[in-house]
């Protein structure tokens, strides 16, 4: 690809600038070579950069970390659908409708909130590998898999914040990453959690909106809740409203708009 290509870098699952997770969007005006992409990633650094495509029916869009192109995700998602609302390329009461390695996904608008419709990723128990335990200095409470991620329940809260993990041993399990979890002592949060995905280039992901297709069911039947937030603990932090529905998870948050600029090659 070459030639001029505008960007618009959103802070995603936040209310203010510089907190949740920042992601890179691109509309390109036709599809791009894979190669490209990957290496506009790499040149974002950012743990996600989304690359949309007009059809008559929707975007495609594509997810790609600075080494990684992924098969869901849910920040760069939520920033690429508040990106075509605030740039008029949707109208304002427009679906946002995206076809992705994940199938159909869809947001939409209520007020300042996003609705973002995704497939849940629901969690078997298993049995840890050396090297997730290893890797996570934890005592596990509960471990098990999604089809993307292990998933791991631990003690209390305080004990997921002082998480200090190995990420050499994490590195080596075959799964994409790995969501850590704890019911929240704080009353406005239902449950709180980070992810870890450093075999995909993402040491620990500030906010992981695909994270809670796994964390939305699996705190729902522990919590007998159809309706939650959930709060992921990271240094930047962000908020993720949660309603199952079936095989399906409601994903809601804000995002706010950082950043614009161009790609010159």
């Amino acid at each position: 690809m070459s030639g001029r290509q505008r960007f618009t870098q959103v802070d995603a699952f936040t209310e203010r600038a510089f907190a949740g997770n920042p992601a890179a969007v691109c509309l390109l005006p036709s599809p791009a070579d894979p190669a490209w992409m990957q290496q506009v990633a790499r040149e974002m650094n950012l743990a996600e950069t989304a690359f949309l495509v007009r059809q008559k029916d929707g975007f495609d869009l594509r997810w790609y970390t600075p080494s990684v192109e992924v098969d869901l995700c849910g920040h760069a998602t939520l920033a690429s659908a508040h990106m075509l609302w605030e740039e008029q390329e949707l109208e304002p009461k427009e679906t946002a409708r995206f076809h992705t390695r994940s199938g159909l996904l869809t947001a939409s608008r209520e007020q300042d909130m996003i609705w973002m419709d995704f497939p849940a990723t629901p969690v078997e128990p298993a049995e840890p590998p050396p090297e997730l335990k290893a890797g996570l200095r934890a005592t596990p409470r509960y471990v098990g898999r999604t089809k993307f991620d292990y998933l791991v329940e631990v003690e209390s809260e305080p004990a997921l914040r002082a998480l200090r993990p190995d990420l050499g041993q994490l590195t080596r399990l075959p799964v994409r990453g790995v969501i850590v979890t704890a019911q929240s002592e704080q009353t406005e949060y239902d449950f709180v959690s980070r992810f870890f995905a450093p075999a995909a280039g993402v040491p620990e992901d500030p906010v992981t909106g695909s994270a809670h297709c796994a964390l939305g069911p699996y705190w729902g039947a522990k919590l007998r809740k159809s309706r939650m937030v959930g709060y992921q603990a990271s240094a930047r932090g962000g908020t993720v409203m949660i309603q199952l529905s079936q095989d399906r998870v409601l994903l809601g948050g804000r995002a706010v708009t950082v950043l614009r600029g161009e790609l010159l090659h």
